[in-house]
């Protein structure tokens, strides 16, 4: 059976792939609605918080995959340990029933990882930077 190459979320292990995957979990985990009146996106890393233990737990793993990618893309230990950190305190934050959910819209650790992630391409894999903003016609 052939796998279809118009799949939304990139299936390979270059690094292009990897950052394109990466960034729409981090789109998920961070940014999935904005919330009306005040403006501010949230992902399901806030909704999951909302479930005690259960949804951490989950919030948890799948911002450890974010980490793995990292492992993947052969990024130091110390960058590692800092994208591990960064998803335990959220953790620990997350397992206060209701009101972890509070932290989670200033330490949006997802986001931090990603920008770590980030970091380290636009060092070692040059040719996977993106210009972000939206496109303009030209007249």
């Amino acid at each position: 059976m052939a796998i279809p190459n118009n799949l939304p979320f990139p299936i390979g292990t270059d690094p292009q792939s990897v950052r394109q995957r990466v960034e729409a979990m981090e789109k998920l985990l961070e940014r999935l609605v904005v919330i009306p009146g005040i403006n501010r996106p949230v992902g399901l890393d806030v909704i999951l918080d909302v479930v005690p233990v259960v949804g951490d737990i989950a919030a948890a793993a799948l911002g450890a995959y974010i980490v793995w990618e990292g492992r993947n893309l052969g990024m130091s230990k110390w960058q590692l340990s800092r994208m591990a950190g960064n998803v335990g305190f959220d953790w620990l934050l997350g397992l206060i029933p209701f009101v972890g959910a509070i932290p989670d819209f200033f330490f949006r650790s997802n986001t931090r990882n990603l920008r770590m992630i980030r970091r380290h391409l636009d060092k070692h894999h040059p040719g996977t930077r993106t210009i972000e903003g939206e496109a303009q016609r030209v007249k």
